[in-house]
């Protein structure tokens, strides 16, 4: 499987990844849990993200923590945006092929 060199360097391990698919039923720490229910709030229902789930994220991340995250986030979802209303596919996509979570096979992200 095609991985971030880099993020590997730094830790993230295989069995990290595989946790990712159903998070909330892993024993990821409850900080990364809670950045991943931001992602998929972010990306499937903001409304979701109100005062009570903000306090929850303030338990486990600062106010300069939580721009970055929501930063990167916000970043992460324009460029899906862009690409998909553009129809914009790497040179190595198939039909078919599921991302993030399925790698493309023979390439390697640094």
């Amino acid at each position: 499987m095609a991985r971030s060199a880099s993020v590997m360097r730094k830790g993230l391990s295989e069995d990290d990844v595989q946790k990712m698919h159903d998070y909330e039923n892993s024993d990821l720490p409850e900080r990364t849990k809670m950045a991943l229910r931001l992602t998929d709030r972010l990306f499937q229902d903001r409304d979701r993200i109100d005062d009570t789930f903000y306090e929850r994220l303030r338990e486990h991340f600062d106010e300069d923590e939580l721009l970055d995250l929501g930063m990167t986030l916000a970043f992460v979802l324009g460029w899906q945006r862009f690409i998909e209303a553009f129809g914009i596919r790497p040179d190595n996509w198939s039909e078919g092929m599921a991302c993030p979570w399925d790698p493309l096979e023979n390439s390697k992200v640094e």
